[in-house]
């Protein structure tokens, strides 16, 4: 059984929702002009995957598996509901997200602003999704390894665009042959990034 350093240092280099499985890409590539922007577009994500994740893994395993229900009644033991997790799944994405956005626009209307449409569209990213999805896949023994997994995949998510926006800054004033520029000069930055996580794999 993975420790929980393990599952944390994993999903963060490793196992990157971005670098390892591609997704978040669209709003990845779309929000990572500028590091300020960026890193508010990360926050996000990693704080609607700390909460997601582990509210699904308490769905799945009390209410949804196959003999979830036993703790309500012995009687209940051959449900089967997990057929319903992904709508499930779906509507607590979407319900964090919406709590989310008007939070964002209460307290910090210039972020609001600045992730405009990408904010409503976290609810839609790939990466949020996934993460709940792996989390049933990895079949993970409590409630604290899917926080742990949660967290690391966020901050893992996080790290992949702020220092791609960085990156990208930097790369703006360069003198990139004219073929590349634009998403020819991010697709081959974001080979580099992935292959550079990649060399955490020996840990």
């Amino acid at each position: 059984m993975e420790s929980l350093t393990e599952i944390f240092v994993r999903s963060i280099f490793t196992e990157n929702m971005i670098f390892a499985y591609f997704l978040g890409m669209c709003s990845y590539l779309a929000v990572s002009k500028n590091v300020k922007t960026a890193f508010g577009l990360g926050i996000a994500v990693c704080f609607v995957l700390v909460v997601t994740i582990p509210v699904n893994y308490l769905i799945y395993n009390f209410l949804l598996k196959a003999g979830a229900l036993t703790w309500i009644s012995a009687q209940l033991g051959n449900i089967n509901l997990s057929f319903l997790s992904l709508i499930i799944y779906i509507a607590v994405i979407a319900s964090i997200v919406q709590l989310l956005e008007m939070i964002i626009e209460r307290y910090s209307s210039a972020l609001y602003n600045s992730l405009g449409i990408f904010l409503p569209l976290i609810a839609v990213n790939c990466a949020i999704l996934g993460g709940s999805l792996f989390m049933q896949e990895r079949n993970f023994p409590t409630v604290g390894h899917s926080l742990v997994y949660a967290l690391g995949s966020g901050i893992g998510w996080l790290l992949a665009i702020v220092a791609f926006a960085a990156i990208r800054e930097k790369t703006r004033y360069s003198k990139t042959p004219k073929p590349l520029r634009g998403l020819g000069i991010a697709y081959i930055t974001t080979g580099l990034m992935a292959l550079a996580f990649l060399a955490f794999s020996g840990i």
